[in-house]
């Protein structure tokens, strides 16, 4: 089993890096092959050019090599891990744009038309999100409407394929204790065992 682990953070020592390493750690543990990508310290280069913009036709062999190592990677992998703060309720922008460089038609999806139903084409079953906020979740989902599930769990993954879509909120961080944080990072190595086909977890 092969999974793709992608951490979104650009300070060394947050939360994030932790939750990052918990989940490689356990996948490993459990026998998974891991393509683990701390996008910030690979310094991936996030900006969408004019010629990858298309949307039906298949997208031309990417001639940045890190591009093409991660279309390569991601369309044989069994399940997919993200792990990224809320900001402005949006991913920070070096995910957005691996997003729109990498799940692009003819790996991840293929579209008859533009206004037509996308056909996943990616193999990953399965995917984890694992967000951390600074916002309590009565205020997120009465003002601002939740709006990482709706990228993730609605317009993203499916789109792709992946049809098992799990996902938590650690919050709020910037005011957590030691041992919140220590249960939080129990919780997500649970979580990540879970992916596993045998495992009987259902922690969500």
């Amino acid at each position: 089993m092969r999974a793709g682990v992608y951490l979104a953070h650009p300070r060394p020592g947050s939360f994030n890096h932790a939750l990052f390493e918990v989940v490689v750690d356990e996948l490993r543990g459990r026998g998974w092959h891991v393509a683990a990508h701390d996008l910030y310290a690979e310094g991936f280069g996030p900006l969408l050019s004019a010629e990858e913009t298309g949307t039906v036709e298949s997208a031309a062999d990417a001639r940045d090599p890190q591009v093409a190592l991660h279309r390569a990677e991601v369309a044989a992998l069994d399940a997919l891990v993200f792990i990224h703060p809320n900001w402005w309720g949006m991913p920070p922008a070096v995910l957005t744009g691996w997003v729109q460089r990498i799940l692009v038609p003819g790996v991840a999806y293929k579209l008859g038309t533009a206004e037509g139903e996308p056909a996943g084409l990616l193999r990953a079953g399965r995917a984890l999100v694992l967000n951390t906020s600074d916002t309590p979740a009565a205020r997120e989902a009465d003002e601002f409407g939740d709006p990482l599930e709706q990228v993730w769990s609605a317009c993203v993954l499916p789109y792709v394929g992946v049809d098992d879509v799990r996902r938590t909120v650690f919050r709020t961080v910037a005011d957590s204790s030691d041992a919140q944080r220590s249960a939080w990072l129990d919780q997500a190595r649970r979580q990540a065992a879970a992916l596993s086909p045998s495992s009987s977890s259902t922690e969500s």
